[in-house]
């Protein structure tokens, strides 16, 4: 285990490195929160609340969801990716740690540093900007919590098994674009889920994404009651031991492939 956690520091340290291209993005994400705000107010247009969230919870989802995925984003499949096209996994693949596992804890390294440098900072300058509700509750704040940590593992193991998929398609950079694009739209993060038609929340309900974004922020805002939060943070448990299984599979059979590609 000390291994991993090492892994942690030596990414946390490496990020700390590059801090300045973070403030930059705290403005970025600032301009994407105020171009949301000033949309979902002219949707609005003084109505009182649409699909159960008035405007002020509207705009706290946005400013969650933006700067919630500054903690669950990271590019391990880009890595994976390079990695893999130029040869170098075969090295990584005999050191004395699991492959996999050592770009989790790599990607929550990269998370841990921009929750604190950019996530929390970020928060902070837009509830003087925009009319967001700071929740004052333990108990939304520590759900909340559970829930993040949850949707960076769930985030981390689709971009796991894009990562794997190099193995077979030597290069899959549309197939993480495509997927970048598809987490966005169906995790909640551009739109909350139940704005979509009943028929889609019906398909998406047995998909992974909305343990992402759209659950941990309708947490937050208080979109869900307590036993609502509760079953959706045990959903995206569920979705985090479901995604192991293909992981799995999908790596044994890749490590036989780039055997097969030594060979």
């Amino acid at each position: 285990m000390d291994k991993y956690l090492e892994m942690i520091r030596i990414r946390f340290l490496m990020m700390l490195a590059y801090r300045t291209n973070y403030y930059t993005g705290i403005l970025i994400y600032g301009i994407n929160i105020g171009a949301y705000y000033f949309l979902w107010t002219a949707i609005y247009s003084g109505k009182e609340e649409i699909q159960g969230l008035s405007i002020t919870q509207m705009t706290t989802y946005v400013a969650i969801s933006w700067m919630a995925r500054a903690f669950y984003f990271n590019n391990l499949d880009r890595e994976m990716a390079m990695e893999i096209m130029e040869g170098k996994v075969a090295v990584e693949l005999i050191r004395p740690y699991n492959y996999l596992g050592m770009k989790t804890m790599q990607g929550l390294g990269e998370g841990i540093f921009r929750l604190f440098f950019f996530s929390l900072p970020g928060l902070i300058i837009v509830y003087f900007v925009f009319p967001i509700q700071i929740t004052l509750k333990p108990g939304v704040w520590g759900l909340f919590a559970i829930s993040i940590l949850l949707s960076f593992f769930i985030n981390t193991q689709l971009n796991l098994l894009t990562g794997i998929t190099t193995f077979f398609l030597y290069n899959n950079s549309g197939l993480i674009r495509a997927k970048r694009v598809v987490i966005d739209l169906f995790s909640g993060l551009l739109l909350p889920m139940s704005f979509f038609p009943g028929w889609a929340q019906g398909i998406m309900k047995f998909l992974p994404f909305q343990g992402i974004s759209y659950i941990p922020s309708m947490i937050y805002t208080e979109g869900f009651t307590h036993q609502q939060a509760i079953q959706a943070i045990g959903q995206q448990f569920i979705w985090v031991i479901i995604l192991l299984i293909p992981i799995q599979i999908l790596w044994v059979i890749a490590k036989k492939q780039l055997v097969i590609q030594g060979g």
